[in-house]
C-alpha cells in the first residue's frame, strides 16, 4: 500500500488477485514493483539469518555473521573490479546481469580459498581469523581501485554497497528462489550435528559426527545464500548477525531445531519492516536499506557485547 503512490487496501487486494480497479499504473506498481520487493525483502531476512546463525554456531562466537568469511567482500571486489575497470566496457559496468556475474565470480573465488584453507585448518577459530584477514586484503584491493578510478565510477560502486531491494524482477527472482530454496532445504539435515557442535568438537566427534564433513557443509551453504543474495541485492548489514539473537532471546534456548524456523520468520519480517521504514512512506524518497538495517541491528549488537563483558572474569 505505502510508497511514492497510496494504493488503498481493498485496492491492493483485487490487483493480486486479478481484478480490474481501472488504474493500470497501480497494477504495474504492485505487480512488477512492490511484489517482487516484497519477496526480495523475504529471501534476503530469511537467507542472512539463517546464514548468521550457522556462522554464530560454527565459530561458537555471538558476534559471527554471515560477512565473517570475507564472502561478501569477495563480492564487492568482483563488482568494484567491474565497475572500475575501464577495459571491461560500459555495458558490463552498467549490465544488471554483468554485476552479478562479477559479484558472483568475486565470491566463487573467496569461497575457494576458504575451503582450501579450511581443509589444512584444524582450529576453528584459525579458519575464523582467516576469513577476517581475506576480507581484509578484499577491502584493500577495492580501496586500490577507488583510488586509480574517476569519481563517477567511484559514485556508482559506493551506490551498490548500500543494498537495494527495487532492483529485482521477476526474471532475476526465477534465478534466486531456487538457490534460496535449495540451501534451506540442505540446512534441515544438519541440525542435529549443529547442536552437538554447540557442545564442543571433542563432544560431537564423540556421537559420530565428521568435523570437516560438517564444517565444509555449513561453509557452503552459507557461501551460496549470502553470495547469490550479494550478488542480486548488494551487500546488506547487520541482519544475518542481529537476527540469531533476537531468535535465542524470544526462544530462551540453544535447540537449533526451533531457532532455525524462528530465525527465518524473524528474519524475513524484519527485511520487510525494514523495506516499509527505507520506504519514507508517501515521499519519494528512498533511504539506503544498509542505513536502516544498521539502525537496527547495531543496538542489538552493542548489547549482546555489553551482556558478554559482565560475564568476563578479571
Amino acid at each position: 500500500m505505502i510508497g511514492s503512490v497510496y494504493i488503498p487496501f481493498s485496492d491492493l487486494l483485487d490487483v493480486l488477485i486479478g481484478v480490474d480497479v481501472g488504474h493500470a499504473s497501480w497494477e504495474y506498481i504492485v505487480l512488477n514493483y512492490r511484489l517482487p520487493k516484497a519477496v526480495t525483502a523475504v529471501l534476503v531476512g530469511l537467507s542472512l539469518s539463517v546464514s548468521g546463525l550457522l556462522m554464530q554456531t560454527l565459530f561458537r562466537n555471538p558476534l559471527a555473521g554471515p560477512s565473517v568469511l570475507g564472502i561478501s567482500n569477495g563480492a564487492g571486489m568482483g563488482v568494484a573490479v567491474l565497475m572500475m575497470s575501464s577495459v571491461l566496457g560500459t555495458w558490463a559496468s552498467t549490465s544488471v546481469w554483468g554485476l552479478v556475474l562479477a559479484s558472483v565470480l568475486g565470491s566463487l573465488l573467496v569461497l575457494a580459498l576458504v575451503l582450501l584453507i579450511s581443509f589444512r585448518m584444524k582450529n576453528i577459530y584459525s579458519l575464523l581469523i582467516i576469513g577476517i584477514m581475506i576480507g581484509s586484503v578484499s577491502g584493500a584491493m577495492i580501496s586500490v581501485l577507488q583510488y586509480f578510478s574517476n569519481a563517477k565510477d567511484i559514485q556508482s560502486y559506493v551506490l551498490w554497497t548500500f543494498g537495494s531491494l527495487s532492483g529485482m524482477t521477476w526474471t532475476s527472482l526465477q534465478i534466486l528462489i531456487p538457490i534460496v530454496l535449495f540451501g534451506l532445504l540442505a540446512i534441515i539435515p544438519l541440525l542435529k550435528g549443529l547442536n552437538a557442535m554447540l557442545l564442543g568438537e571433542t563432544y560431537a566427534e564423540g556421537l559420530g559426527i565428521n568435523i570437516k564433513r560438517y564444517r565444509v557443509l555449513v561453509i557452503l551453504i552459507t557461501c551460496l545464500l549470502v553470495g547469490s543474495i550479494t550478488s542480486f541485492c548488494g551487500p546488506i548489514a547487520f541482519v544475518g548477525l542481529a537476527v540469531p539473537h533476537i531468535a535465542r532471546a524470544l526462544y530462551r534456548s540453544a535447540n537449533h531445531y526451533a531457532l532455525f524456523p524462528l530465525s527465518i520468520l524473524i528474519g524475513l519480517n524484519l527485511m520487510l519492516i525494514c523495506d516499509i521504514i527505507a520506504q519514507l512512506p508517501w515521499s519519494s524518497k528512498v533511504l539506503p536499506i544498509n542505513a536502516v538495517t544498521a539502525l537496527i541491528g547495531a543496538p542489538i549488537v552493542i548489547l549482546v557485547v555489553f551482556k558478554s563483558s559482565k560475564t568476563v572474569q578479571v
